[in-house]
């Protein structure tokens, strides 16, 4: 059986999968096809089923568990660190009112943003085209993901938040959930839980093989040097990675939780993860 996992050109995800882009994790007889995209490009996707395995924003996943299931590893989470607005020194220094660029409406970032503060305007850019439209003065700030939070001030720019930082005050110390891995409920529970399998040792294998691991994600790193890759990846590929655990399971609930409270989901969200 064919089947195709899709994730973005990042070095955390790059990393994730590197177990089966070396061939070093058996596929227990399916053949899988790797594709990279954006995450609110594969977020898009996802309403469409287009993929029996993606990457998604926990924020998009709030309208697709219908279609897809949690699986219990693959989760990027911020752990008192996470998305960051910046803006010039000579911008606002408040998002209070401020004309943000965000990466996408369904990221879990924006989701978050707007706990942290609802009053802003906003409008969508590639999230790698977000900092040189703060810095040409095109907008006044920027919510960055991906190694833009490493970045930012080797371009001048100021921190106005960490979300991440904001969110463990918020809830006594949790991960900010981000990004998951979910998959087809269609593949039913045997085909399920197999890939999900077939996907953990992918993670588990590039952990106990980190610089070979490393190696092969420092081509997505987009101008990251060889420190700063590391550092991003041990970021979002950890033990919360490999399992949510009890805290990881918490900390979605919250998210969940707290943004439905604000009606910023449609739904109180079950949290079920393949077994």
């Amino acid at each position: 059986m064919k089947i195709t996992v899709a994730h973005s050109p990042d070095s955390d995800d790059a990393f994730m999968f590197y177990g089966l882009a070396s061939g070093a994790v058996a596929t227990g007889g399916f053949e899988v096809e790797q594709v990279l995209a954006d995450i609110e490009t594969l977020n898009r996707a996802a309403f469409e089923g287009r993929y029996e395995v993606t990457a998604v924003s926990f924020h998009a996943y709030a309208q697709l568990v219908d279609r897809y299931a949690l699986l219990p590893h693959g989760a990027s989470m911020g752990d008192r660190y996470g998305p960051i607005v910046v803006a010039r020194p000579d911008g606002p220094k408040e998002v209070k009112g401020a004309r943000v660029a965000i990466p996408g409406t369904l990221t879990t970032a924006y989701l978050v943003l707007q706990l942290f503060e609802p009053d802003f305007e906003y409008t969508v850019l590639p999230f790698d085209e977000i900092q040189p439209a703060v810095l040409a003065g095109n907008v006044e700030a920027g919510l960055l993901i991906h190694e833009g939070q490493l970045t930012y001030a080797d371009d001048g720019l100021c921190k106005l938040i960490d979300l991440g930082e904001w969110w463990a005050h918020q809830t006594d110390g949790l991960p900010l959930p981000l990004g998951c891995n979910i998959i087809r409920r269609d593949l039913g529970k045997e085909g399920m839980r197999s890939v999900s399998k077939m996907l953990r040792e992918s993670i588990a294998y590039a952990l106990s093989h980190r610089s070979e691991a490393l190696e092969y994600a420092g081509q997505f790193g987009r101008g990251l040097d060889t420190a700063r890759t590391d550092r991003f990846v041990g970021m979002y590929v950890n033990e919360l990675t490999l399992d949510y655990g009890a805290r990881g399971r918490e900390a979605v609930a919250r998210l969940f939780g707290d943004a439905f409270a604000r009606r910023l989901i449609p739904n109180q969200i079950p949290i079920e993860f393949v077994s």
